[in-house]
């Protein structure tokens, strides 16, 4: 048994798991549990998402000087800043230093090269600097780790709830898959019921459920309204996603409603929890992979409970960058081997 919901500043296994997968392409390693140094890095990013959400903080987004007050929070978050900052300009660092030109390791030496050879062309207008890299670099960490944690913890935690759906999701994985062959991702058009648990867990859990602001590029018509160019628009994915003139009762847990007649699985133009459009999320295939291979191979390997006795804790989260479930405990348990 264990909690599987972390508290804020506590790292856990899942984003341990998560960040190492991230970790393996953009940086060409991955770093043991235990490497305090990584564990400090998942931690200064856990403190920095929830300063920047639950706390006076938040008021930068409107007075953008109190960012640089000298006190309090203010100045957590710039301590904050400057630790992963370093952190992640010394990765690039030690990667510029031992480039190979013939054999790329990861994001980082791929970007690195593109950047040399428009160097070495002349362009002076190239997009392509370190500075924009340790940008990519640092979205990919933060953003990519967060969501990608919280949507397993949902999933693990609905499976709790509904022993009935966890059962099925394990025995099409058994038919599928087998308990001893490792799951991939050339399994999950094979695997339609598993598919759709966890697209109704999104559908009903979106981790960010006002996706990421965006700004205008030019004065718009929408439905009668006219957004001037620059206005900031703040997406309601979780209005969206519970709207019940397009989903047929919104709020049940039902993953049969993303299959047809025939168990295949029916894609809805109605979820959206990458969000939309040119500006979608950029790490949604990324996510789609981490979270159907995960997720498979826990639940090929284990089987998850509420301790014996315990009533089933209602369905709540915490909001933070990201929508998160809030700390729960269950049982896990190997599955025997057929």
């Amino acid at each position: 048994g264990g909690g599987l919901g972390e508290d804020p500043g506590h790292v856990g296994g899942t984003i341990n798991a998560v960040s190492n997968v991230i970790c393996s392409m953009a940086l060409g390693q991955r770093f043991h549990h235990d490497d305090q140094e990584f564990r400090t890095l998942l931690n200064l990013m856990a403190r920095g998402l929830e300063i920047c959400v639950n706390s006076p903080a938040v008021l930068i987004n409107v007075f953008p000087l109190l960012y640089y007050l000298p006190f309090g929070v203010f100045w957590e978050l710039r301590q904050v800043e400057r630790d992963i900052t370093a952190f992640l300009k010394r990765i690039i660092k030690t990667h510029r230093e031992t480039l190979d030109p013939d054999n790329p390791r990861d994001l980082v030496d791929m970007y690195l090269l593109e950047m040399l050879a428009q160097q070495a062309a002349g362009e002076e207008d190239s997009s392509f600097t370190e500075d924009y890299l340790f940008y990519i670099i640092g979205d990919l960490f933060i953003a990519g780790t967060d969501t990608t944690t919280n949507s397993v913890l949902w999933i693990l935690f609905y499976m709790v709830l509904y022993p009935d759906i966890q059962e099925k999701v394990q025995e099409e994985i058994d038919t599928v898959i087998g308990q001893h062959q490792t799951p991939s991702m050339n399994d999950k058009g094979r695997l339609p019921f598993t598919e759709a648990t966890i697209m109704e867990v999104q559908r009903l859990t979106v981790v960010v459920p006002l996706a990421i602001p965006h700004m205008t590029s030019r004065d718009t018509e929408f439905c009668g309204y006219t957004i001037p160019k620059g206005t900031v628009i703040i997406p309601n994915l979780w209005s969206v996603h519970r709207d019940p003139t397009v989903w047929d009762e919104p709020d049940l847990f039902n993953p049969t409603r993303f299959l047809d007649q025939e168990g295949k699985l029916l894609r809805k133009q109605y979820f959206i929890p990458f969000g939309i459009g040119p500006r979608v999320c950029m790490g949604e295939q990324l996510a789609k992979m981490e979270l159907f291979l995960m997720v498979t191979s826990l639940l090929q390997a284990f089987t998850f409970s509420l301790p014996k006795g315990q009533s089933p804790s209602p369905l709540q989260g915490r909001f933070g960058l990201t929508w998160a479930p809030s700390p729960f405990t269950v049982c896990v348990s190997p599955r025997s081997s057929r």
